[in-house]
């Protein structure tokens, strides 16, 4: 069959009422009506940006009438007919648009980059591809609770060539996950056709390779869409699986409408024109006698008003005033940390039994943990830190991986979306970069830019010492410490390693947990048998001072108080950090006037560290208290060498001498 008979549009109404087909025509006539007005208010210089879904309708309007209302859908800048046929209040909807108060992200974010609890709707974010692993984390909590229910995604045939869609469709189809993806094949994108995406023939073929079901429709015909999501979901919902959809349809204007279409080869858009979705349904509907002239008439005078009544409501709404107190609040989610002190009997345990320990106490504390990572399961994980678990917890709920940091780091997202909490563990932190994007710019972000908090918890553990060379080393904290929206606690000592660790469960933002390797067999410590945390943002003098002060973390800190053991001439304040972000500023300053003299010591290279940081907080806000310049002391700016001859050059060790006698002595 010929694609272009593919495009041929034959609706069947089976199973549709005549009222019901009046309605759908509404719900697609109503997203073409708001393109038309924007598309004017675009030229009239009234809005900024517009991406535009003509030709698209029936795949948005379809898919979002085929779900049920409290499945939630991850639409994409096309899909304004997912927003409203889910009924968002069009003021609402021109008000994000224009970046007002009332719409959904406060100014923070433009268009359709914003999702609403309300309506089940988890908006995207520029990268295309970070939704879909997003949408096995919210499939995977309705399968674990044993919901029912079916999740629906978007991508584009260009946004599906990102590494973000086969980590998803790879983890949906391993774990069983109720989840649509459905794969909006528009022929382009931007202006790279799609064979130059992909090259196979077309998208449902990909099925195979993940042992998935594949589906192709008509993305024109809309009770083609409805029919067939309406039964996939039925099916998911009782037996759940993912399924790849694809809509054939096209884009027939521009990615957004400052590209334009000049690239599209002459006469491509004439023969789209004549599949459109709108004017074919319309006029199926007059030949079974359902719609009339004045019956559109109607439904087009209403639609029209609304739309002009409820852009300018939102037009009127007074321009955001910043509110610099604002922004930074809402950086994070509201949360008052309660520490809970230990009570009863101590027991001696390696730093990597206090983070099993803690680990274990919050499965048992919070039914709605799931903890994900590379074979963390029967295998225990590659520091046994879970070992144990699928015995007590169960495989639901301690779920091996496949190697794919971005969709698990997404999948524990959706499952905060849902209402869960997730722990995500990277085998090392090394390998974090595979799942960098899904951190920055969806954990730390999604907060302050719809409100929606991030309850995940990556493990990182970190650092060298073992000779194991530059990919399983580095210390990466400073990569996070730039990034609002994130917190980053990194301990020392085997009592701040569990402690920290349950707080960071507890903490319903996302927190990043370093933990060093060469701590994990190397100290012991008594802590308490029972559950308790330690304070978030609070730092810790581990030794008491007047000559000197060095300000460090996790094996600095052991560093540090051997070298204080071993100069016992000098008077030396040793600050434990604990929390990188946010930094107790306040014991910083105590610390650096205490003494007069700062010495700044970490693991990780000195160029871009945060180091630098501390020196610059310290030198603008304690410069008249101090008597010597403050010092860094860090690794070498190189890659972590394997010998361990060269580790041990490349570490600051051996440096940190001359280091102090430089304050000492200035």
């Amino acid at each position: 069959m010929e694609v272009q008979d593919k495009r041929m549009i034959a609706f069947d109404r089976t199973g549709f009422d005549d009222v019901e087909l009046l309605e759908i025509y509404c719900k697609i006539l109503k997203p073409r009506m708001i393109e038309e007005k924007m598309l004017i208010l675009l030229r009239q210089g009234k809005i900024s940006k517009w991406f535009s879904g003509w030709g698209q309708e029936a795949v948005s309007v379809g898919s979002a009438y085929a779900m049920d209302r409290e499945e939630y859908i991850l639409p994409m800048h096309r899909n304004l007919g997912v927003f409203t046929t889910r009924d968002i209040p069009l003021t609402r909807l021109f008000a994000q648009f224009q970046g007002k108060a009332s719409g959904f992200t406060n100014g923070r974010d433009r268009s359709f980059h914003f999702g609403t609890q309300e309506y089940k709707i988890v908006g995207m974010i520029s990268h295309l591809g970070p939704q879909l692993g997003l949408a096995d984390g919210i499939a995977l909590a309705s399968l674990v609770r044993d919901e029912k229910k079916a999740t629906l995604v978007f991508t584009g045939d260009g946004g599906a060539s990102e590494g973000d869609f086969h980590e998803a469709l790879n983890v949906a189809s391993v774990w069983d996950l109720p989840v649509i993806f459905g794969i909006e094949n528009n022929c382009w994108g931007l202006s790279t056709p799609s064979n130059e995406q992909f090259r196979c023939k077309q998208f449902i073929d990909k099925g195979i390779g993940y042992g998935m079901e594949a589906v192709q429709v008509n993305g024109n015909n809309i009770l083609e869409v409805i029919t067939t999501i309406r039964k996939i979901a039925k099916e998911m919902r009782e037996t759940p699986k993912p399924v790849l959809l694809e809509f054939m349809t096209f884009r027939m204007r521009g990615h957004e409408e400052a590209s334009g279409t000049k690239y599209y080869p002459e006469g491509l858009q004439d023969e789209w024109e004549t599949y459109d979705p709108l004017t074919n349904y319309s006029e199926f509907l007059y030949k079974e006698g359902i719609l009339t002239e004045e019956i559109e008439a109607n439904y087009r005078e209403e639609i029209k008003n609304d739309i002009q009544d409820s852009f300018d409501a939102a037009n009127a709404e007074a321009d955001i005033v910043p509110n610099g107190v604002t922004e930074l609040k809402d950086v994070y989610s509201d949360f008052t940390q309660v520490v809970q002190t230990p009570n009863g009997a101590k027991t001696e345990k390696r730093f990597v039994d206090a983070i099993q320990d803690g680990l274990r106490q919050s499965m048992e504390k919070y039914d709605d943990l799931i903890i994900m990572g590379q074979d963390i399961a029967e295998y225990g994980g590659v520091f046994k830190v879970t070992e144990g678990f699928v015995e007590q917890f169960g495989k639901a709920r301690v779920r091996n991986t496949p190697i794919c940091e971005s969709a698990i780091v997404g999948a524990g997202l959706g499952l905060s979306i849902a209402g869960m909490k997730a722990v995500v563990e990277m085998q090392f932190a090394d390998f974090v970069t595979c799942g960098f994007n899904q951190i920055v710019n969806n954990l730390a972000k999604m907060h302050w830019r719809w409100g929606q908090n991030a309850d995940v918890v990556v493990r990182m553990p970190t650092g060298g010492g073992a000779a194991a060379g530059p990919f399983h080393s580095q210390s990466n904290e400073a990569w996070f410490f730039h990034t609002p929206g994130l917190k980053i606690v990194y301990a020392s000592s085997p009592y701040d390693a569990k402690g920290l660790l349950n707080a960071a469960i507890e903490d319903p933002n996302p927190v990043m947990v370093f933990e060093h390797k060469g701590l994990y067999r190397s100290i012991r410590e008594e802590i308490p048998d029972d559950y308790y945390t330690v304070e978030i943002g609070k730092a810790k003098t581990v030794r008491e001072g007047s000559d000197v002060t060095i300000i460090t973390y996790g094996l600095g800190v052991h560093w540090a108080m051997e070298y204080a053991d071993n100069h016992s001439d000098l008077s030396i304040e040793i600050l434990d950090l604990r929390t990188l972000l946010p930094l107790d500023i306040e014991a910083i300053y105590a610390a650096a006037r205490k003494t007069g003299r700062v010495v700044v010591l970490h693991e990780d290279c000195m160029t871009g560290g945060i180091g630098g940081e501390l020196v610059a907080l310290i030198t603008e806000n304690c410069f008249e208290a101090l008597d010597a310049p403050v010092k860094r002391v860090a690794s070498m700016d190189t890659p972590v060498p394997f010998a361990a001859q060269l580790e041990q050059q490349f570490f600051p060790k051996e440096r940190l001498q001359s280091a102090v006698e430089a304050v000492m002595n200035y």
